[in-house]
């Protein structure tokens, strides 16, 4: 099973060394350190995820650097959650009920969605402006 902490609203400065450095100072344990960058620059996107030992090793590290101040920021700690249209580890990657927060059952895609090639239109108007100005756009 995997603790990992997701790490956000870092300064674009902080490296992993940096985290590694701030957890040892806490006497606190991670398995790793990954802060996110953007693959063209090479700049920090800002969040790290930390892999942490044991689910008690997390809510600590969660508990230490939630809300804590560093430079004009205020960082957040949280548990990480599964990437968006990623499978759960060891789960299957198709044909199995979505759930959704809470246990209850993902609902199938909207069938009343534009499809662009000519498909169902919407029921209802767009709920903003920037939502009408697109959808003249396409």
């Amino acid at each position: 099973m995997s603790f990992t902490v997701f790490l956000g609203n870092l300064p674009i400065w902080v490296t992993a060394d940096d985290i590694k450095q701030w957890l040892a100072a806490e006497d606190l344990v991670a398995d790793s350190v990954k802060v996110i960058r953007n693959h063209e620059t090479q700049e920090s996107k800002g969040f790290a995820f930390v892999e942490a030992p044991t689910a008690d090793e997390m809510q600590a590290i969660i508990r230490r650097f939630d809300r804590a101040p560093l430079e004009d920021k205020i960082l957040r700690a949280n548990p990480a959650q599964p990437s968006k249209g990623a499978a759960p580890k060891g789960g299957p990657a198709t044909g199995a009920t979505a759930q959704a927060p809470g246990g209850a059952a993902a609902r199938p895609a909207d069938r009343n969605r534009p499809d662009r090639r000519g498909g169902k239109k919407r029921d209802s108007e767009p709920k903003s402006a920037f939502a009408a100005e697109l959808a003249k756009a396409l």
